[in-house]
């Protein structure tokens, strides 16, 4: 029996033959061209098939695992329409004097390697949608039809790595696990592989050779385990946990419906986090009672100028009526750190983590936030809207942030538009503001706890570092004790406490957030109806 490590994607166990899906690299060769016109065209007829292509995927996708993960497709065919992308190509085309074929795979192994070496990791994993539509464009230029999955039987599908067009033309009745020794856990591949709930692993250190192709295999979604030839007693082992996994599954499904409530009376908040509108059809699935987090700097993310104001209003609006009355919580940009947008023209920073970022931006640039401010009051008409800010230090920020919002609301009476009401919170990310959480809970009317900055400032170590990895504890007393001071002075002061950050999805310490009194858990969709069970089944024992 062989074992190997990777990161866990998607948890659960597969048990199966292994098929490993080689993509057979296309060969690129540099040719000399007279026509460079004639190259160029032919690049752009390649862009309208290979659109014509992406739409029949994101039609399959719609029908298989929903809009949300289909707009894959759609993102991809903007990115063969960009006009930095385009440029690039019919650049090397005319200055090289070289074939099509070339210019594309230059193009794409150069922005590529620009979105590998950035720091969010969420744009790292944009280096795979490069590499898969300049591999689509290749084989359009070369006449090829790129590869498809061809298995008898349900397979483990190992490989290099998988584009999210891969994964969509696969058929899903043959697929037990995905498994990739590179990848991405941000990448579009492993959004695809939760939504499908197929247990999934990344980053495996192990060779790929044909020999494997066939061997009979366990994939451990849990704990990021690949065992080859497995041994007679991980294999019963194994087969007993997946058992028993299906039967948690089902059980779970029996708790829609149903209160997330504590066996001693105490109600809590179980809302879902989001990044956009297009993963609603997950909170609605998982029967989430609220958003908790609308990560809306993803709607500057995604753009190359800053959003209007009639943009956003349409946003936020739709996710206010869709959510119909329940609770809605949008975050204020929260631009800077690792997420970048060139058109806010900020200056490089030594340590950006610590920088200009969030809340600063806000108050420094009051027309950007201004604009924000009036998009999100104009949809609480529609809704049940509410409002928070990250990145609070100190009680100053809170009362300047009061006063724009008044300045909005004025602004919006004065010329007769309807707005609702809309609670005002912040996010506790900061050592400096739990210390004052007593201070600030006078000012606001909930907290949400931002447990990965927090967690990242109370141990002065950079998250995204993969060799401090050893040294970050999200368990650590400190972060602990910090989550319940926080929730005992919001307490305090009358307003509720919870927590949106990835800490508050950890199954592991549901019953102690619990105990310490925290009201809100706002998690991934997939994670309501675990977290609901622990809830119902735990006494909260709390003041």
């Amino acid at each position: 029996m062989e074992q190997y490590q990777g990161k866990s994607v998607f948890g659960g166990v597969a048990i199966g033959r292994i098929h490993i899906f080689s993509k057979g690299q296309q060969q690129v060769k540099r040719i000399k061209v007279q026509d460079t016109e004639a190259e160029k065209k032919r690049y752009r007829e390649a862009v309208q098939t290979a659109i014509t292509e992406l739409q029949g995927l994101y039609d399959k996708a719609l029908k298989e695992v929903g809009e949300a993960n289909a707009a894959i497709f759609e993102m991809h065919q903007m990115m063969l329409e960009d006009e930095d992308f385009t440029e690039s190509v019919e650049n090397i085309i005319d200055s090289q004097s070289v074939n099509a074929e070339y210019a594309v795979a230059s193009t794409g192994d150069n922005f590529a390697q620009m979105f590998a070496s950035m720091d969010d990791e969420y744009m790292r994993g944009r280096a795979a949608d490069v590499k898969d539509i300049s591999e689509r464009l290749v084989s359009v230029l070369n006449g090829a039809s790129r590869q498809q999955m061809d298995a008898d039987e349900p397979v483990i599908v190992m490989a290099v790595d998988l584009a999210p067009s891969e994964t969509v033309q696969m058929d899903k009745d043959k697929v037990l696990s995905f498994v990739t020794t590179q990848g991405s856990v941000n990448s579009h591949t492993a959004i695809l592989a939760r939504t499908m709930s197929i247990p999934a692993l990344i980053g495996v250190d192990m060779p790929l050779d044909a020999e494997l192709e066939g061997k009979f295999a366990i994939v451990d979604g849990d704990n990021g385990t690949v065992y080859i030839d497995p041994s007679e007693d991980v294999l019963a082992q194994m087969q007993e946990k997946k058992e028993q996994a299906e039967e948690k599954k089902q059980l779970l499904q029996q708790l829609k419906g149903k209160e997330t409530i504590t066996k001693d009376g105490k109600k809590i908040k179980l809302y879902a986090n989001i990044g956009n509108s297009k993963d609603l059809a997950m909170v609605l699935q998982n029967d989430a009672e609220g958003i908790g987090l609308f990560r809306s700097e993803f709607l500057y993310l995604e753009k190359e100028d800053y959003p209007t104001e009639n943009e956003q209003f349409m946003v936020y609006k739709m996710v206010a009526e869709t959510m119909a009355g329940k609770q809605v919580i949008i975050r204020t940009l929260d631009i800077g750190a690792d997420k970048q947008c060139d058109y806010f023209n900020m200056d490089p920073e030594d340590n950006p983590a610590l920088g200009y970022r969030a809340i600063r931006i806000c108050l420094t640039r009051p027309e950007v936030f201004k604009t924000q401010l009036r998009a999100l009051y104009r949809a609480s008409a529609f809704g049940n809207i509410s409002i928070m800010y990250p990145m609070i230090t100190s009680v100053w920020e809170v009362k300047q942030i009061k006063k724009i919002v008044e300045e909005v609301k004025e602004e919006l009476r004065a010329q007769n538009i309807e707005f609702g009401e809309v609670a005002q919170g912040i996010m506790i990310e900061t050592p400096a503001a739990v210390m004052i959480s007593r201070e600030l809970a006078k000012e606001v009317d909930f907290f949400s706890i931002g447990t990965n900055d927090l967690t990242q400032y109370t141990l002065a170590i950079d998250r995204q570092n993969p060799k401090l990895d050893d040294f970050y504890d999200a368990h650590h007393p400190a972060v602990l004790k910090m989550i319940h001071m926080v929730a005992q002075n919001a307490h305090a002061e009358g307003i509720w406490a919870g927590i949106c950050g990835e800490l508050g999805a950890d199954l592991e310490l549901t019953e102690q957030f619990l105990q310490m009194g925290i009201d809100e858990l706002s998690v991934s969709p997939g994670r309501i109806l675990p977290i609901r069970k622990i809830v119902r089944e735990s006494e909260c024992g709390c003041e």
